[in-house]
């Protein structure tokens, strides 16, 4: 599934990690497994993620990573507000 070099239970926990959401974990165990660096490691657990959630969607319990610059924005606006009002 993974790679043919890394033992059949790593593929498999690097698989769960991912599924679980737990990207930094699918990581450090690829790094582990395979000897490549974080860069290649990381690059590799994203293309897999990507992957994984075309052919097994279902299996994925936590949503897809997106930004969270809105939600950021929103708390930053409304401090600003806040030490504004009260001042």
């Amino acid at each position: 599934m993974i790679d043919g070099k890394i033992p059949p239970e790593a593929q498999e926990a690097i698989a769960q990690c991912i599924f679980e959401g737990r990207k930094i974990d699918a990581i450090k165990r690829y790094r582990e497994s395979s000897g490549m660096g974080l860069k290649e490691s990381k690059e590799f657990i994203e293309s897999l993620e990507k992957t994984l959630r075309e052919a097994q969607p279902e299996r994925f319990t936590h949503a897809a990573a997106k930004g969270c610059g809105l939600v950021l924005s929103f708390f930053a606006a409304t401090a600003f507000l806040l030490e504004w009002a009260i001042a």
